[in-house]
């Protein structure tokens, strides 16, 4: 699972101390609309985790018009997330965290307010809370996938990953990425960081070109804004990235494959759960078990045997032939 940290400088809340709220209503002729509350730690356009979050509730805005609206909180520090969330909870009946990093402050918050429902999106195993939902994207799995992508289009016969905050799903997945690109190439070269901080352009970049400087010519990544760090570098040298989240192929020769982990698909999740009246409590895990709109690998343009590859790794992971970490 992973848990994105983006630490922001928070926005300002009109009326509530330091928060941005974007309230997204819909029309006021809705009869007793379902109230949803987001909270979107970093920016809901950072081409990753953030971004796909936002594009799940797009979707389910689509998808249910009317029947819901909408408030959003975004980019903003982890140690405003509990205001934020105190906000969210106190007008709302659904509240939705995006990111791990809200699981904390949402588990504490969940108590004041017994009649509010709270689902996190990349939740992990937690405390049991009447009110409160956990949804495991099971990062690590499908990073094992992406390694064995990565590892099928480097051309050099190295390939390197860039972590944020060095915890343990950000790194189980880490290490996974290199143990899925070992499985197809054993004697594949393998380079590991951590920047730290999932936003930091310049570390991103640092470190990806330092991979570089060693051989890496495909890369992968957990970064939120400092994946531009990684872009630049890429751009720079010639070298390629496997985009993480959302199937994005065609849009940019920069990425030649993509990670899906269904951000988006968990927060349209408990949407439909909320709408429906079926919204329960307790940790959920996701990843390739729950389809391809959950957890999927694709290389664009993939030959026939590339896509056997991945198929037959993706049928190994959910027998338990092949075992990975959990997160």
């Amino acid at each position: 699972m992973q848990i994105p940290y983006p630490s922001r400088r928070a926005a300002v809340l009109a009326g509530v101390s330091a928060f941005t709220a974007l309230v997204l209503s819909l029309p006021a002729s809705a009869a007793d609309p379902i109230a949803v509350g987001i909270l979107i730690p970093g920016s809901k356009s950072d081409k990753g985790w953030m971004e796909s979050g936002y594009d799940g509730l797009v979707a389910a805005q689509k998808e249910y018009g009317a029947r819901i609206k909408v408030q959003m909180i975004e980019n903003i520090n982890y140690a405003d997330m509990e205001q934020a969330l105190t906000n969210l909870a106190s007008k709302n009946a659904l509240v939705i965290g995006v990111g791990g990093q809200t699981q904390a402050a949402v588990l504490k918050v969940a108590k004041r307010f017994p009649k509010t429902h709270f689902s996190i999106v990349g939740g992990n195993k937690a405390e049991e809370t009447a009110n409160v939902a956990g949804y495991d994207v099971k990062q690590a799995e499908i990073a094992f996938v992406a390694g064995a992508a990565a590892a099928m289009l480097s051309k050099n016969g190295a390939v390197s990953y860039v972590g944020g905050m060095e915890i343990p799903s950000i790194v189980n997945a880490g290490k996974e990425f290199g143990n899925g690109a070992r499985y197809i190439k054993p004697g594949i070269k393998y380079f590991e960081n951590y920047t730290g901080d999932f936003d930091n352009v310049a570390k991103a970049k640092e470190a990806t070109l330092a991979a570089i400087a060693q051989g890496a010519d495909v890369h992968y990544h957990i970064l939120n804004l400092g994946l531009r760090g990684m872009e630049q570098a890429a751009k720079e040298k010639g070298t390629k990235i496997i985009g993480s989240y959302t199937n994005r192929c065609g849009t940019d020769p920069l990425y030649p494959a993509y990670s899906i982990t269904g951000v988006g698909y968990q927060v349209q999740y408990a949407i439909k759960e909320a709408v429906g009246g079926t919204w329960k409590a307790g940790y959920k895990p996701f990843g390739l078990a729950m389809g391809p709109n959950a957890s999927d690998m694709v290389i664009c343009g993939a030959t026939d045997e590339q896509k056997a590859k991945l198929e037959q790794i993706k049928k190994d992971i959910l027998s338990g032939k092949i075992k990975v970490l959990e997160g």
